[in-house]
């Protein structure tokens, strides 16, 4: 039987989830010396790290060519599918915010409103929600610029800090709602390797407890 294979997302969230896995006491030399490599040694060979974009970590969940995966819950939201979403790793966190140029009212007067997001799914469910005709624009880059170019009313996107929005003279009008890193598995990986999923899961889930530096700053 191979290794059990865990997708990681590239990125802002690989750092720390690799850190995650450095305090639940697996050793993760080859993650800090990847170089090139994609698919790498965890655990000194028990189990096999692959990283990939976002999406993909879900596409290979389930799919099964990956046993499980760390993810984002904005990707989750964005893409769906079909796994078991079994914990929240408690990094990554951010939250979906409707905004827009400061000194306007979104939700005031009759005309059709224009929204651009890097995530149009979410964007819809949360306007089919206010049961709201609202015309979705994706755009994949700055989604900033929408609304200063004149394309879009307002913005759905994730907000950390909402730095960028103040200084391109735009405000939260609503937060949608809060996300963070999610460790989810494959059904079919949880029906055939169930012992060493739930016993990678506790601890994992005892190590997001103990907590690193951004756990406890949120508490």
């Amino acid at each position: 039987m191979r290794p059990l294979r865990i997708a990681l997302t590239k990125g802002r969230l690989e750092e720390k989830a690799v850190s995650l896995f450095e305090r639940a006491g697996y050793d993760c030399s080859a993650l800090r010396n990847k170089g090139r490599r994609l698919i790498l040694p965890l655990a000194g060979g028990e189990m096999e790290a692959v990283l990939c974009k976002a999406p993909d970590v879900i596409t290979y969940v389930e799919h099964g060519v990956c046993d499980a995966g760390v993810v984002g819950k904005d990707t989750i939201l964005e893409k769906g599918g079909t796994f078991y979403e079994m914990l929240d790793l408690g990094f990554g966190r951010c939250r979906f915010a409707l905004a827009g140029p400061k000194g306007t009212d979104f939700f005031s007067g009759y005309s059709a409103r224009t929204v651009a997001s890097k995530y149009p799914n979410v964007a819809a469910n949360y306007f089919a929600g206010k049961a709201m005709d609202v015309r979705i624009i994706k755009i994949e880059g700055s989604v900033e610029l929408a609304p200063l170019l004149g394309l879009a009313d307002a913005i759905v996107d994730l907000v950390e800090t909402g730095t960028t929005l103040r200084e391109n003279g735009l405000q939260v009008i609503e937060t949608l709602c809060s996300v963070s890193a999610r460790f989810i598995v494959g059904a079919s990986s949880l029906k055939f390797r169930r012992q060493e999923i739930e016993a990678l899961a506790s601890r994992l889930e005892r190590a997001a407890q103990a907590g690193g530096p951004e756990r406890k700053a949120q508490s």
